[in-house]
């Protein structure tokens, strides 16, 4: 009985042990091993050079603007070209015996008028607008404006201003300075304020010395380049007894006549100067073999100040 009963049980614990067998989860099959994935090739490129780097970057930075030149002394031309300008007029007799010579060249000039002669002289100037000569501004008495306060040098201008306007209908766009005085922050607030071109000059026949006629067209002759701008004055008779000579040898020597506004209007760039070449091993030798310049005399005069010339 008991051998059966052990029977019984040994089969049970058979049974159940191969039913939880039969529920074990299959093993999972091997991972597929990972693809091999393809390799391109990348041409490198060879890095730029420091100067075609620099290169490329001026080329991506925006072009610099040119500041306006404000000031003249002469014009860089291209041709035979240029402006003869008479100072401190009009006068009652003188500018229209010039205007008389100029008309009869065909030659046009600026005039640099002073305010209270145009008060004196209102027909003189009108004529000489009408002929077609360029009216500037002087200012009214001839002082020298680098020693004024800013507004006694702006109701200098803007009474000449005025006046010149209201005599010939045209404001002018030009500005000489008395003895050419002016500092550099007066030329920016005037040019600013007035919208004037501060006019000089590079030619000086030194006729307000009364040198006479014959020394005037000589120094006249021998100082005009293509460009220039004349200095002289229409309130001296050596001056205007110098004009005919001094105005038929320059057109004689092929110089064309024009207003100041009109040589600054064919103004060309300056070309750049050319590098020097590189001195030579023999030149650079005898640079270092010359001795320092000796020093001067302690006690040695200095030169004499001269009165500004009155321009």
């Amino acid at each position: 009985m008991f051998v059966t009963r052990l029977s019984f049980f040994l089969g049970v614990a058979l049974l159940g042990l191969s039913a939880v067998r039969g529920q074990e989860t299959p093993a999972a099959p091997p991972a597929e091993a990972p693809k091999a994935v393809p390799v391109v090739a990348v041409p490198i490129q060879p890095a730029a050079s420091p100067a075609a780097t620099a290169t490329a970057m001026a080329a991506a930075k925006p072009a610099a603007t040119v500041e306006p030149r404000i000031v003249y002394n002469s014009v860089h031309v291209d041709g035979p070209y240029i402006a003869m300008t008479f100072d401190d007029g009009p006068h009652k007799t003188l500018t229209p015996k010039l205007l008389d010579l100029l008309a009869q060249r065909h030659i046009k000039v600026t005039f640099f008028v002073l305010g209270e002669c145009v008060a004196e002289n209102e027909d003189v100037l009108r004529r000489a607008a009408r002929e077609g000569h360029e009216i500037a501004n002087h200012s009214w008495s001839h002082p020298q404006l680098n020693r004024m306060a800013d507004d006694a040098v702006r109701s200098q201008l803007r009474r000449t201003d005025d006046l010149i306007k209201s005599v010939t209908g045209k404001r002018p766009t030009l500005f000489r300075p008395p003895y050419g005085a002016l500092n550099p922050r007066q030329q920016r607030w005037i040019h600013d304020e007035f919208g004037y071109s501060i006019i000089l000059w590079d030619v000086d026949p030194l006729d307000w010395k009364e040198p006479g006629p014959a020394v005037v067209t000589r120094r006249i002759l021998a100082e005009t380049r293509a460009g220039s701008i004349v200095l002289s004055h229409d309130i001296h008779h050596g001056t205007i007894d110098a004009m005919p000579a001094a105005l038929d040898q320059l057109a004689d020597k092929g110089f064309k006549f024009v207003t100041v506004s009109e040589l600054i209007g064919l103004a060309t760039p300056v070309p750049p100067k050319p590098a020097p070449p590189p001195a030579s091993p023999n030149e650079k030798k005898r640079s270092h073999a010359k001795t320092a310049p000796a020093a001067a005399a302690p006690n040695a005069p200095k030169p004499a100040a001269t009165a500004p010339p009155r321009n």
